[in-house]
């Protein structure tokens, strides 16, 4: 092989390569999708007021996930109660679980506080957006 054909497969390689690695890439970004896990096309706070669900299912003290509805709520005192869209801000995908007052999204790890909405543990990096609760007739009514 001469030195031209040589140096013309390397750069037919090096562009194999260049490629392969833009395909590879792409198929990391896809791995970020949230199309499975989440409310991608959806706003993350309600538009319009959605009810819940009794108010009583929200202890004192403590909070319930409202994975439907793309809502968590919070309960710090007796008739008090703060909302948040579960909806993760890095990516979009809904949170799956809450452990000792900290929401998991499920897609990245990312993990907030779910009564205050602030990003614990990242790759998020914006906290949850705060969304409108109040009790009506013993009923949760958010947005």
């Amino acid at each position: 092989m001469s030195a031209s054909q040589s140096a013309a497969r390397r750069t037919v390689l090096k562009g194999a390569a260049a490629i392969a690695g833009a395909v590879g890439g792409g198929t990391v970004l896809a791995a970020c999708s949230t199309e499975s896990n989440s409310g991608s096309g959806s706003p993350a706070v309600p538009a319009a007021p959605v009810e819940l669900g009794a108010a009583s299912e929200v202890p004192v003290g403590g909070s319930k996930l409202f994975r439907n509805e793309k809502l968590v709520v919070s309960c710090p005192a007796e008739g008090q109660y703060k909302a948040f869209s579960a909806q993760c801000t890095h990516a979009g995908c809904v949170l799956d679980k809450i452990v000792e007052g900290e929401g998991n999204c499920p897609c990245h790890g990312s993990r907030f506080d779910v009564t205050t909405g602030k990003v614990l543990r990242g790759p998020a990096a914006d906290p949850l957006p705060a969304v409108p609760v109040r009790a009506e007739g013993g009923k949760l009514v958010a947005g």
